[in-house]
């Protein structure tokens, strides 16, 4: 499968959430597999959406929209193991830098890299409903804009649809195409289509309209076999309806027809996974997978707050070269990644608390209303302690954060405090003796998704 990777809330469970859609579907509940310790999706710890990953160097690279509905930069995260992600925001685009006359109010969404055939890497991204492109040495950066500080694509390209969602494939010969677009309002999707330039920055031709049935979308090119598979996202991710489909085509400027078997992932109840979508997909090991985001748990439907995560499962191909349908999953094996995180000492708190020691990023920690910020973390006896990494649920927003330590649970002493930090993981030296560690969080948000203590 033509690969990138080739060069490549849940909150705490307060009450129940009725998820309504029109199946019916039933509430997360607090013995679902969603909330299992130790579970591998979500991938990434916090709110995050249309990803795009790379391979480069020996390092994985993910890119992705911060939730709720963006930010003035876009998410990187990094990892060797493809299990233990470090959190970074690249200096382009941003906001400020990427907006033209005819941009819109929208941040900075939906990024898509790609190395070209001239060594270079180049990222096409949505900010202000316009499509810019960048380009640096490396996934890592420096990242700069690489079109003389105008978009791509203006919003009023084609003003009847969302201009945004644009992705990039090389072709086995080293053509490069661009595929992008939306609807307005959830509804009339489309998708165009242009050849590059060598340079990755300039249009070949003129874009050619090769939308396909039930397109909304968030399109991604795979070639399998000879032939084309345009897939792409259908639906409303805000809801349960949002999926993944796709198309065949015998060239990469099609047409398309949609495959018999679409949609290939989609909303599955049982499984409490909820509007999986806007993908990339990449191959590793002769291997291929799914990199996607679906609705963070418990799920509210009609919320204007839109929360998402990033999750990985397998993508198996069929000797045909069509797609068999994806099972997502809670705890995928994944080949291409370690096995596990890193853990870091076992520790219990009682309560919510446990919930920040439990090795998954699907669940997090709130302090209970009315009660302090405080989660307080029980070793089982005294033990050397170095560090603490923090994994906040929003990790942009700065945090104060306190840790004391005691060997009986009754004499406290400090022995970490940083304020206005973000990302993750944070991370806050205290090396000592402690049985018990304890934490005051004050933020915007108090959420910790994960508290390891090494």
């Amino acid at each position: 499968m033509k690969a990138r990777a080739g060069a490549l809330l849940a909150a705490v469970l307060l009450a129940p959430v009725v998820v309504m859609g029109a199946a019916g579907s039933a509430a997360p509940r607090r013995d679902g597999p969603w909330n299992t310790p130790g579970a591998g999706n979500p991938l990434l710890p916090g709110y995050f959406a249309d990803p795009s990953i790379v391979r480069d160097g020996g390092r994985w690279y993910i890119f992705a929209t911060v939730d709720p509905w963006g930010d003035d930069r876009l998410s990187l995260w990094t990892s060797d193991n493809g299990r233990d992600w470090s959190f970074s925001q690249p200096d382009w685009p941003t906001k400020q830098a990427a907006t033209s006359p005819t941009s819109g109010d929208a941040k900075v969404w939906a990024p898509s890299v790609v190395k070209a055939p001239n060594g270079r890497w180049y990222m096409y991204v949505s900010v202000g409903s316009e499509v810019w492109v960048g380009s640096a040495p490396s996934p890592a950066g420096p990242w700069a804009d690489a079109n003389g500080g105008k978009p791509l694509i203006a919003r009023d390209f084609a003003p009847e649809y969302h201009m945004i969602d644009a992705e990039a494939f090389v072709d086995d010969d080293g053509q490069a195409y661009l595929y992008w677009g939306s609807g307005l309002n959830w509804v009339n999707g489309h998708c165009f289509v242009v050849k590059l330039k060598p340079d990755m920055v300039h249009f070949d031709g003129e874009p050619r309209d090769v939308t396909p049935a039930h397109y909304f979308e968030g399109p991604f090119m795979v070639k399998q076999k000879g032939r084309y598979l345009l897939m792409y996202s259908d639906g409303n991710t805000t809801k349960d309806t949002y999926k993944v489909r796709y198309a065949v085509g015998t060239s990469p400027m099609g047409p398309f027809t949609e495959a018999a078997n679409s949609p290939v992932l989609e909303t599955d109840a049982a499984r409490q996974i909820i509007s999986p979508g806007h993908h990339a997909v990449f191959a590793d090991k002769g291997k291929s997978y799914i990199l996607y985001h679906r609705q963070a748990l418990p799920f509210v439907m009609g919320s204007e707050r839109v929360l998402r995560q990033v999750s990985i499962d397998p993508l198996t191909v069929k000797p045909d070269g069509t797609l068999e349908k994806v099972v997502p999953s809670h705890d995928p094996v994944i080949p291409a990644f370690a096995a596990h995180r890193t853990r870091g000492l076992r520790w219990t708190g009682k309560g919510a608390v446990s919930l920040a020691a439990d090795d998954n990023y699907a669940t997090a920690w709130r302090p209970e209303p009315g009660q302090p910020p405080v989660l307080t973390a029980d070793l089982g006896g005294l033990r050397d302690v170095r560090e603490s990494q923090v994994r906040p649920a929003f990790v942009i927003q700065p945090q104060d954060l306190r840790i004391e330590a005691s060997g009986d649970g009754k004499n406290w002493r400090q022995v970490a405090a940083e304020k206005g930090v973000s990302g993750s993981p944070i991370i806050l030296r205290h090396p000592g003796k402690a049985r018990f560690l304890r934490m005051t969080v004050q933020a915007k948000e108090p959420a910790i998704l994960e508290w390891s203590i090494f």
